[in-house]
Parts: structure tokens; sequence; C-alpha cells
């Protein structure tokens, strides 16, 4: 079929005398089409073009080879290049362009670019109007004289190869992509024409065929086309017309481009082996995917980058039956081969999931150089991601040999006593590879689970995230919901003070630590926190599952480990449990684990119960507290965690084993601090520090044994007789027990005013409690003469009243702080009760104070009684406070 051809002359820039015209127009080609073709025409002299040019700076002039689709969907091919005109317009520019039909081929299947060297084109209209050759059709067969060259032409573009061919494959997208053209810079249009020969030939034909372009043009941001060339004076416009460009007549570029396929193509480019594009298409898989590429490239010995080794190792996962035992072959010896000292973790992983593809499908001897290679990597390189090898993989000499090599390495690390620092997937990994090796490490065991079993723990609360302090919820329902969360994540929960400072099991509360007031008063639900919804596994749980699942040994001596320092930070190992679902189904006792894996189901079952959550956990660990003490640590850190019980759960701990197994498993502190922690109000907190100090009484030391000693005398003032002394001995025991906690002194403050007013009080502990002028001890006994049941017993008991008129009279020089409390409560107290008694009443209330005194107190009290103010006795007191 004969292609229509159309010729058109215009003028050089300048010469308004002149227009341009269609010369000759071929059968077919309408008006409408022309006035399309016209503005493609267009040509625009490079800056500083001759007005006159010479036939040498005439022919270095850019010409513009053109591909365009046109609107009805045909295409026109065509070059416009300058010429020599009349001597009114020196320079004219003829367009030679041949019209394709829509849905007709190029002549032999050619593409469009490959006509840019034809012989044919035209610079001047035929004679007639016809042409006497098509610069299509008359293409020598074979390939066609644009690919001669392009290698070098490649190599020597090589620093720009990747980034120009990723957008020209951009460019090539079905639809075209926003932003305007491709623009190449070059300051010859002829390396614009070769940078589409290098695009036709590693794109596919139907990309190929919609990368419309031009060599040359001065307007590239008004330009229709995907791809145009410019000349480097219009660089600095096109870019700021926004457009992507490359200047590839200037210093190479320092960025890369991301994309592996056009990475993997430049390379190809590079390696002047074009061939490879045509044989990776005949290979399944997304045309512009990297990984056939890399293949065909690796196996014909073209050096590649990690990425693109990572894409070939990925591509030959997926599809293993793709490739022949030659190619198979060359694509192993490519990637396992010694000399490549840039692998990268992705392109491990690749690797790996290459072998487990091939491993069964090729021989032994096919794979086992990428089988020996994922160990090394996991070995020397610390990859701990990677899908190990089976067993089977090195049975023979080669697993002799690399076991040789790896053997001494793995082993050293093992015994290392940084493992304590080592992240837990190397260790994990090092005990597989061991094993895959046939390596023995039954000695090492118990070293490395001892150093790996806290490591799980640490690597899972540094992956925990930040805690939502849990308050208690108001509601039943509420608290069974927050219970039903993962356990509180953040701190470490074991045996803490009240300030959550971490505590040895066992030891006291360290002296300038008080209790917090009330923080074993109110029992409130255990604290889930974490936010809600199942706890994601760390990173190293799937590795850690296959290890205790391919290895018994480790299983037993792992969960020992964890098992024996459970009983230290329950709470962590419970955390732990709850992310990571070890087996410990087996024959091992475990009871520590076996509580920590109870206590979530057992929060959201249970809820506020504190008690029932302390059974159920308790019974979970299938081993009497007389067996193993430690449990009750281990029950008593899930169920409390750093708050104290309260003191009827304090009494619960206590009677549940004897006191040796509270001092063998440190409980003994929690009790303490139940004691000492609970309100004011807390009738038991006095007997539970009575049973405490008799359990206890060398582990409790210090300023905690003071402050129990106080409680425990509050129960004797109260209810037996204590030993004489007892006003000394309150002080004396509350200065020892300093910092003490604020209910503990106000209760024993209370228990000493409360016995000092009762009536049966002994003289000497009331002398030694005025005599101390004690400024709190005075202020606790001036509120507790206030209380309503002392001012009950004055109104009604005339004997009472009179003792205590004796005594708030009695010592007026002993200091301040008792003289100025003493006259406050004659007057503000005593004179009340008084006025309000009948006559007979202050009768005898005078008369008990001259029999029990003297004659002369019982005038001061009848002088004191008649007056109105505070009296003369009341003023010689204060007259006499002042003058001190």
């Amino acid at each position: 079929m004969s292609l229509a051809q159309v010729h058109h002359i215009s003028a050089a820039a300048g010469d308004e005398s002149a227009e341009g015209r269609f010369t000759a127009v071929g059968r077919g080609v309408t008006a409408a089409l022309l006035a399309e073709l016209e503005p493609l025409f267009a040509y625009v002299l490079p800056d500083g073009a001759p007005h006159r040019p010479t036939d040498a700076e005439l022919r270095s002039l850019p010409q513009a080879f053109t591909y365009a689709a046109l609107s009805d969907g045909s295409r026109v091919v065509g070059r416009t290049a300058p010429a020599r005109g009349e001597s009114s317009a020196p320079v004219r520019f003829h367009t030679h362009a041949v019209h394709i039909p829509v849905g007709v081929p190029l002549p032999g299947g050619r593409l469009p670019v490959e006509a840019w060297r034809s012989p044919h084109w035209a610079t001047v209209t035929p004679a007639g109007g016809a042409s006497l050759s098509d610069p299509l059709g008359a293409l020598p067969p074979g390939p066609a004289p644009v690919r001669e060259g392009l290698d070098d032409f490649a190599v020597s573009r090589g620093p720009w190869l990747a980034a120009v061919l990723s957008d020209l494959r951009r460019a090539s997208e079905e639809a075209a992509p926003a932003g305007g053209p491709v623009v190449l810079v070059e300051r010859r249009s002829a390396d614009v024409a070769r940078w589409l020969g290098l695009a036709a030939v590693a794109l596919p034909r139907e990309s190929a065929e919609r990368l419309t372009f031009t060599t040359y043009t001065r307007r590239p941001g008004s330009s229709a086309l995907r791809v145009v060339g410019v000349a480097p004076e219009d660089a600095a416009a096109a870019r700021e017309a926004g457009l992507r460009v490359h200047v590839c007549a200037d210093r190479p570029p320092v960025d890369g481009t991301g994309d592996v396929w056009a990475r993997t193509a430049a390379r190809v480019w590079r390696s002047r082996a074009p061939e490879l594009f045509q044989e990776a298409r005949g290979l399944p898989g997304d045309p512009f995917a990297a990984g056939p590429l890399a293949v065909v490239a690796l196996c014909a010995g073209v050096g590649l980058g990690s990425e693109e080794r990572a894409a070939a190792a990925g591509w030959a996962a997926e599809r293993p039956y793709a490739l022949d035992a030659k190619r198979t072959g060359q694509l192993v010896e490519a990637l396992t081969s010694p000399g490549i000292d840039d692998r990268t973790g992705s392109e491990f992983d690749a690797v790996g999931r290459l072998f487990g593809a091939l491993d069964g499908r090729c021989p032994a001897p096919v794979t086992a150089p990428l089988a020996a290679m994922l160990v090394t990597e996991a070995v020397r390189g610390g990859n701990g991601s990677l899908e190990l090898p089976r067993r089977d993989a090195f049975v023979g000499p080669e697993g002799e040999a690399i076991a040789g090599v790896l053997g001494p390495e793995i082993l050293t690390e093992l015994e290392s006593g940084a493992g304590g620092s080592r992240p837990v997937a190397r260790t994990v990994q090092l005990l597989r590879v061991a094993r895959l090796l046939g390596m023995n490490t039954r000695d090492l065991l118990p070293g490395v689970a001892t150093r790996l079993a806290p490591a799980l723990l640490r690597e899972t609360e540094a992956e925990t995230e930040g805690p939502e302090e849990y308050e208690g919820p108001g509601r039943p329902e509420e608290a069974a919901e927050a219970a039903a969360g993962p356990l509180r994540a953040a701190g470490t929960p074991g045996l803490t003070g009240s300030r959550g400072a971490p505590r040895t099991p066992g030891a006291p509360r360290p002296s300038g630590a008080p209790r917090t007031p009330g923080s074993a008063g109110t029992p409130a639900a255990p604290r889930p926190s974490g936010t809600a919804g199942s706890p994601e596994a760390p990173a190293f749980a799937p590795a850690l599952l296959e290890l205790l699942d391919e290895q018994f040994d480790v299983r037993t001596a792992l969960l020992g480990a964890l098992d024996r320092i459970a009983p230290e930070d329950p709470g962590a190992v419970a955390r732990f449990l709850e992310r990571v679902a070890l087996p410990f189904t087996g024959t091992q006792a475990l009871p520590h684990l076996r509580m920590c894996a109870e206590a979530p189901g057992a929060m959201t079952t249970l809820g506020r119960d504190r008690t029932a959550l302390w059974h159920r956990i308790l019974r979970a660990a299938g081993l009497s507290p007389f067996a193993e003490p430690l449990v009750l640590r281990t029950a008593a850190g899930l169920v409390w965690e750093d708050r104290a019980p309260t003191v009827e759960e304090a009494r619960l701990l206590l009677e549940a084993a004897t006191s040796d197994a509270h001092r063998a498993a440190g409980t003994w502190s929690r009790l303490a601090d139940a004691a000492l922690g609970a309100p004011a109000d807390a009738e038991e907190a006095e007997a539970l520090a009575h049973d405490l100090l008799r359990a206890f009484p060398q582990e409790i030391q210090g300023r905690e044994r003071a402050a129990l000693q106080l409680l425990a005398l509050c129960r004797d003032l109260r209810t037996g007789a204590p030993e004489p002394g007892w006003a000394d001995r309150v002080r004396t025991l509350r200065d020892r027990a300093a910092p003490l906690e604020p209910p503990v002194q106000e209760r024993a403050f209370c228990a000493l005013a409360e016995r000092l007013l009762a009536p049966d009080r002994p003289g000497a502990e009331l002398y030694a409690f005025v005599r101390s002028d004690d400024t709190d001890l005075i202020a606790a006994y001036d509120r507790a003469a206030r209380t309503e049941p002392t001012r009950t017993r004055l109104r009604t008991q005339p004997a009472y009243a009179a003792d205590c008129f004796t005594v708030w009279t009695a010592h007026p020089h002993v200091g301040p702080a008792w003289t100025t409390t003493a006259a406050a409560l004659l007057e503000e107290v005593l004179r009340p009760a008084v006025r309000s008694m009948s006559a007979e009443l202050v009768a005898e209330v005078e008369e008990t104070v001259g029999r029990t005194g003297s004659s002369g107190r019982a005038n001061a009290f009848r002088d004191w009684n008649r007056s109105r103010t505070l009296g003369r006795l009341g003023r010689r007191i204060v007259g006499r406070v002042r003058r001190g």
C-alpha cells in the first residue's frame, strides 16, 4: 500500500514577506488534516543562527524529526530541515511527511523512529509534486540503520540513562501522563533521535508506538507530543514551564531513579546487550517488571545492583517453572557470586524465597550455593528475618564445609556474656543455624536460656505502646470491660515501694519513703492497661515459636528460665505471654508461667474482685505455697502489681501460708505496706501490725519497724495495758519512723490523746506528756478534748469535770504550747460544760476538786466558775504565758 506524502515549505523567522505553504499533498489528506499538520511543521531557528549561513552552517542546523498522532486517529511521520532559499529568504524550512491512516502499520512493521536515518527524506519538493521514493517503504531489510551506534551512545550517556528511560517509559503509557512532555536537552537533534531509538528497543512495541515525539523545538511548553528535544539554551525555559527536563549535554545528575526496571534496562544497554530486551519479553510477567529483564541479564553475565538482583530472585521464586535447568543454574551462580559485596536485606529475603521455591524441585548441587549463602548471611550479616533452609539442605560435604567455617563463630557468640544485650532475633537465629548445621549446643543452652529469657521481656516491653493509666471504672460492668484489655504496658510492676521505685523482694522500705495516705484503703480493680484490643506479637515471635517447635531442648531450657524470673516481674511475663503464645503444656511444672498466663483471662472474668482473682491465679500454679513459696510473690505481683493490698486482703495473704513461706517469697513487705498504707479509720491495721511484728521480727527493721510498733502501741493504748512510759514511747517511735505516713501518725496521736483524757490515765504518763511540750501531740490532745464524747462526759460526770479542771490548771509553767492549750480548753470546753450543769452537779464538781486537791484549789474553782469572763485565775495564767 502506498502512503500519502506531504511537502511543506516555510520562510525563515522574521521574513514577513513570505508565507509557509504546502507544495505537494498526496491523495487522501484532507484540508482539515493539513490545518492540523501545519503547526507541527513550524520551525524556529536556534539563537545566534546566521542570517545567511554557509553550506556547512546550514547542514549543522538542527533537524526536527517528528512523529505525531492526529485527531482522527491517523499518524504522521516527517522531517523538517533547513534548506537554501532565494535571495529574499536565504533560509527556508522544508518538511517532508508521510501520512499513516488509521489501522495501517508502517511498512515492514517498522517503528516510526527507525525512519529518521532514511536516505529518502527530501529537502526540496519533487518535480510534479510526487516523491520518487517512499522514505518509509524504501528502508533496507533487517535491523534498521537507527540501531547502528546505539551501544556506544548508551555507554556515553550512562549517567543519564536510567532516569531518561524511566521517564520515557511513563510517557509511553496508554493514558498520556499529565504535566507536559518529557524534555531531552542535547546539543545535536540526532542525539535526541538516538534516545528515542534506545527507548524503542527497550520498550514493548505497543508502548513505543504511543511515544509521540519531535527531536527539535523551541516551544516545549506548548507541545502536545510526549517527548521533545531542545537545545541547551532552551533548557531553563522548559524548567520554568514545570516540565520534566533531562539536560544530557551538561554535568551528570547526582540523584538516581527509584525505577528498578529502568536501572536494569540501563545496565543492559551499557553492557551492549540490547537483544536481552526481546528475550525478557518472552518471559511471563508485567512488561515493565524488573524481574524478567534482571533474570536474563544475570544469566547473560550482566552485572546488576542489589535491588535488581532482588527483583530477579523474587520473580524466579514466584515462577520457578518459567526457567529451564540451564537458566536456573546460571541465575543461582550469578546470585551467589563471591565477588558481590553490596547485598542488602531485601536481596537476601528474595534469595531465601527463591531457595524455598527451588528446594526439592532442583538437584541439591544447584540449590546448595543458595543455602550456603543464606546461612552465612544469617550468621555474619545478622539478618534475623531470613527464611532458613531445611535441615537436610546441607547433608553431605556441603554441610560439613559450611559447618566447619561457621561453627566456631556461632559457638563463640552464643558463649559470649554479652548475650544479655544481644537482640532476641539474633540469638534465635544462631540457635536455629546451629541445629541446621548439626552442631552440639547442649552445654551452652543453660547460659543461653538464662540470658535470652529477660531479653524476651525487655524487647516485648520496648515494643508495647504507651500506657493509659487505669483509674478504676465507676460501674462493675465497666470494670469487667476494662479488665478485658491487655495487662498494663508500662513500668515494672513487681514488688515496688509506694512511690513506684523498684525494691528487692523481702527488703524493708528505705527510710524516707512513706506510704501515700489511703493507698491501701480502697479496693480497686486490677489495673489492666495499654490500648484496647488484641496486643500484637513482637517482631521476633514467629522465629521464636519456630525455634521452640524445632528444638525440644531449647524449649525446655527457655521455659524453665522464664519460670525462674517470673516471680521477679510477673506483670512483664504476663504481658509477654499475652502477645506470644508459648507452648508450655508439656510435662514441665512451670507454676509461675501458668499463673502469668491465667492472669489476663481471670481479670476479664472477675473484674474488681481481687480476692477471687488471687485464689484463681494461685490455683493455676498447680503447686501449694507450702511446697513452692515463690508462687505467693508471683500471685501478689499479678493481682496487686505496684499497689498495696487492703488490710483485709493482707490478712488473707497472711493466712494463706506460713510466715516461713512469706519470708521466702518476700511477700511480707506487701503485708507491711498494707498495714502502714491503711486509712486512719481502718481498725484492723493495728492488729495486723502486731501480727507482722511477731511473724517477721528479723525482716522488718528500721523506719518500717518503728512505724509498725507505733501501730501496735495504738492497739495496746485502746484495748490493753501498755508498758509504762508509753507517752514518751509514742514520741520516740514517731521520730524513728520519720517520715511517718500521715494515717499512722494520726492514728497514734489520736490513741495517745484519748488515753490521756481517760479518767484512769496514769499520772506519770500525763506528766511526761505535759512536760514534753510537743506541739503536734498537744494539738492532737486539744482536738480530742473538743470532740463530742469528751464534752458529753464533762457535762454528765462531775468527777471527770473536776479531774480535767485539775489537769488543765496544774502545770502553768511547763511551756507555751501546753499553757495556751490548757487555758483555751478551760474557757472553750470546760466552762460551757459546767454552765450547763445543775447547781447540785456544780457543787459536786467543787467538792471533788477540793477532796482530790486542796482547799485552795477548791477556792480557785469557785472563783473561776463565778467569773463571767476569763477570771482572775485565767488572767494570771495568761499573764504568765505572755511574760514567758
